[in-house]
């Protein structure tokens, strides 16, 4: 069982180790990260430079102006870590550091304002050696911060740079142990990592799929998404004032997806909605749930890995969530402000919603805070036909069982089509 380590002692390690050198960049939240390292002591032995760009005048003559004008980026994190991994090698030449591998710690981070009416997130990375003259590693992620006050996501971000920058050298060689490792000595609750990337020359055996599925099945994250091209896309920043088409799979389901239902049904969903192709996400999502196996006493990610590799391969946009209802999803989504949601689905999914048999006592009130909740601003949900056993009929919203207290909400939903007939 790995042993944790507390913060400081985190810190102390990495400042007694001389072989390990470099710059500490942050914008937006303090120096935090630094603040450890120096807090513990004997940071001559780590630190480079620690500097902080807060003026966006002077960030922008480092770094480069971003074209979006937003500042906590993707991008202008690694124009971060680009920049100021390179000064290393660049001005530390001398025979004192020939033994030194260099890192470049950076992150751009917004934190609760004084009113409490922003959203607080950042981008943190590293980039590093673990070799003297190796070509760089590099580890980064997003993070959201949860706390309702600055001081305390202060201290997270700290404490969560301190974590890469340890699980970057300690911990490299076990991915799942690395990224166990990052919300090390962080209460639950306060910080979620909702996507992370690694890449360079002693990370070519490790799969970003396979991680970013690790942190869902371990909680600290509750969704990620991949491109066609296999990068690990942040969510917002995908899918914001987008129209968003998800197509909801569940691993392990049976029945194969019929490619061309599938296109016909986006097809009509488009026409239906006026939406235009330059403005259209479409997911498909694939859920881990209870079917995912132990091995050896460990959960055995490998043939939920495989089976979404199998969906990108066809040029498919990849959602792997661990959103077992669709209120769930619509919640997500709705944080990343798209322009308009369609959930497509199975008719059959909801005849289980709207079957108080389902549901323990109370059925009601679950079924509108269920409602209340799927149905936010801009969701919809297109249902395909569904052929049922036991009522030996093809099931449409127009003849849809449903139990006697849910049927005037659902009249409702169907009048002002929050939920519509897939016909193709």
């Amino acid at each position: 069982m790995r042993e944790i380590f507390d913060t400081k002692r985190k810190a102390l390690k990495i400042n007694l180790n001389s072989a390990i050198y470099g710059t500490f960049a942050e914008i937006g939240a303090g120096q935090e990260v630094a603040r450890n390292f120096f807090m513990a002591g004997a940071a001559s032995g780590t630190v480079a430079k620690s500097m902080s760009a807060y003026d966006m005048a002077f960030s922008d003559a480092i770094y480069g102006a971003e074209e979006c004008g937003r500042y906590v980026t993707q991008s202008r994190l690694e124009k971060m870590l680009e920049h100021e991994y390179n000064l290393l090698p660049e001005r530390l030449t001398s025979e004192k550091y020939k033994g030194r591998t260099f890192f470049a710690f950076s992150n751009t981070v917004t934190t609760l304002n004084y009113a409490k009416t922003n959203e607080s997130h950042g981008w943190i990375g590293l980039r590093f050696q673990l070799t003297p003259k190796a070509e760089p590693n590099e580890i980064l992620f997003h993070i959201r911060l949860l706390d309702s006050d600055a001081g305390l996501q202060q201290n997270v971000l700290g404490i969560i740079g301190v974590n890469l920058v340890y699980a970057a050298f300690y911990y490299h060689k076990d991915p799942k142990e690395m990224i166990e490792s990052l919300v090390d000595n962080i209460s639950f609750g306060s910080v979620e990592i909702d996507m992370i990337s690694v890449k360079g020359p002693d990370f070519q055996h490790v799969n970003n799929l396979l991680l970013n599925s690790y942190l869902i099945l371990k909680g600290f994250s509750t969704a990620a998404i991949f491109g066609p091209d296999g990068e690990v896309y942040q969510a917002k920043n995908l899918l914001y004032k987008k129209d968003v088409i998800i197509y909801r799979r569940r691993f392990g389901q049976k029945a194969p997806i019929d490619k061309e239902k599938l296109a016909s049904a986006i097809e009509y969903i488009k026409q239906n909605e006026s939406i235009q192709d330059d403005n259209l996400v479409v997911l498909t999502e694939i859920t881990l749930n209870n079917t995912i196996q132990e091995v050896d006493g460990e959960l055995n990610l490998d043939e939920f890995v495989k089976r979404a590799e199998e969906l990108l391969a066809r040029k498919r946009t990849v959602i792997i969530s661990n959103f077992s209802r669709h209120n769930l999803l619509a919640q997500y989504v709705a944080r990343c402000k798209a322009k308009r949601v369609t959930i497509l689905m199975n008719i059959a999914n909801l005849v289980n919603v709207f079957d108080s048999s389902n549901y323990g006592e109370g059925y009601s009130g679950q079924l509108l805070d269920y409602i209340g909740n799927l149905f936010r601003k801009n969701i919809q949900v297109y249902a395909f036909p569904h052929y049922s056993e036991k009522e030996k009929a093809v099931i449409t919203t127009e003849n849809m069982p449903t139990s006697p207290e849910a049927k005037p909400l659902f009249d409702f939903l169907i009048a002002n089509r929050y939920v519509v007939d897939v016909k193709v």
